[in-house]
């Protein structure tokens, strides 16, 4: 699972379960408000009541005035008991004569709020206020209404589906909203992530800069473990590679040199100088490529940048090269790039494609074509260069971009310095491209060098 997911998943399990408690807590809690609600208004209504119903004079029947109110059932029932609590007056005829328990019980969380006697219950599910009727302060008996709660329940369940509506926007706000951080915290991760795979191909690349400074500081020091760790090897690649690469020319160049103090005819000596000069050579080829080479992997930037026509640097590299083909018969055409640029380094550039060509001029047999290519593609730029050559063995096919690596030229057998190719994938990465090497089905072999299009 990737760290952006699991914290995403953390994040919505705990907002989750945090939703899922308030949103019961409130739910439940809709129903009781609307029940206090009208507990409140029916406690207001009782006092109203028992005011109104109180008698003006001595031995007035105060139930009388209650009589007089018009009967409103459906909406409100009101009723009087007596001191011992029979009911006297129902106006709905519902519990004439019949005795209330006295004080009121049952009213739980809705109990009576301010009143000096438990004055509120819940019986038959309907809800009970009570109020006492005082005449010249003598407690002459009750005066209460009652509603039933099912009054409340179409608001109640309409207000729980109002809430839920807003808590369930309110939790796709949050998602989206977890998603974005999940994808905030977990990108400077992944910018370190391809910058470490840059570096581990060979590829220049640039720590990730980021506002959060536990992951700067992160940057900054893989940054360095690189530039440590790539000094060292660097050393030591190149000191054991050139010790290599330098020892068959030597060996051959001190064998030569001890059979030239010997007497020997004219035209044996001249074979052996001629074989010092070559092995020399060779040398210097070695350490002039080593030191472009290494010179190209210090560098993290290109330095002279211009905007160049594919077709002119096309046709500059196969001009380089094309006279090194004729005594061979090898023909060098260039094809495509009309109108199409690249942004980099000329020079570079132009040396990256000269490679490619010389190698495949080396491979080709006497009378055959070399073809260089261009085409654009989605932003960019394929350049390819065919030849009629034997094609790139198998086992060969991994190592072709390594350091050294070369395999023996058809008809003379021997080896280049094994640079060529591995300079031209340098100077691919330091432009932001790649090169590769593949067979071509119908013989030979395909180099490519893909760059950005300008």
């Amino acid at each position: 699972m990737r760290i952006r997911t699991a914290i995403f998943v953390v994040y919505v399990g705990a907002s989750a379960l945090g939703l899922v408690a308030v949103t019961g807590l409130v739910l439940r809690d809709v129903r009781l408000r609307y029940v206090e609600s009208m507990r409140r208004t029916l406690g207001d209504t009782a006092a109203y009541m028992a005011a109104f119903a109180a008698p003006a004079t001595d031995g007035e029947d105060w139930t009388a005035k209650l009589a007089t109110l018009p009967k409103q059932t459906d909406l409100l029932r009101v009723f009087a008991c007596d001191r011992e609590g029979k009911v006297i007056f129902d106006s709905a005829d519902k519990d004439l004569n019949q005795v209330y328990q006295w004080p009121m019980r049952g009213g739980g969380y809705n109990a009576s709020e301010g009143y000096t006697v438990s004055n509120v219950a819940v019986v038959e599910g309907e809800l009970r206020v009570v109020a006492r009727v005082l005449a010249a302060g003598e407690h002459l008996g009750w005066v209460g209404v009652g509603r039933p709660l099912a009054a409340v329940e179409e608001g109640v369940r309409a207000a729980r589906w109002r809430l839920v509506a807003l808590i369930g926007a309110i939790a796709g706000v949050m998602v989206v909203l977890g998603w974005w951080i999940a994808a905030r915290l977990t990108r400077s991760l992944e910018k370190l992530t391809d910058y470490a795979h840059r570096v581990r191909d060979g590829r220049p690349a640039a720590p990730p800069v980021s506002r959060a400074r536990e992951i700067a500081e992160l940057g900054r020091a893989f940054e360095e473990m690189r530039e440590a760790l790539e000094g060292r090897q660097h050393v030591e690649r190149y000191t054991q590679t050139l010790a290599h690469e330098v020892k068959a020319p030597l060996s051959a160049i001190r064998g030569a040199a001890e059979l030239l103090d010997e007497t020997m005819p004219v035209e044996q000596r001249q074979k052996f100088l001629a074989n010092i000069r070559t092995e020399s050579a060779r040398i210097q080829r070695i350490i002039d490529r080593l030191l472009e080479l290494s010179s190209l992997e210090a560098r993290k930037q290109l330095r002279q940048v211009e905007m160049l026509p594919v077709e002119g640097l096309m046709r500059a590299a196969a001009d380089t090269v094309r006279s090194a083909g004729e005594p061979r018969g090898i023909r060098v055409s260039v094809h495509g790039g009309e109108g199409a640029q690249v942004r980099g380094e000329a020079v570079l550039l132009r040396e990256a494609l000269v490679n490619l060509l010389q190698n495949a001029l080396d491979f080709s047999p006497s009378g055959g074509a070399v073809t260089l290519a261009a085409r654009g593609e989605a932003g960019r730029v394929l350049f390819t260069v065919e030849d009629q050559g034997p094609g790139v063995p198998d086992f060969a096919q991994a190592r072709v971009f390594e350091r050294f690596y070369s395999l023996p030229r058809p008809g003379t057998e021997r080896k280049s310095t094994g640079l060529g190719l591995a300079l031209v994938r340098e100077i691919a990465h330091l432009h932001g491209g790649e090169a590769g090497l593949e067979n071509r089905p119908e013989g030979g072999a395909r180099a490519s060098l893909e760059l950005p299009a300008a």
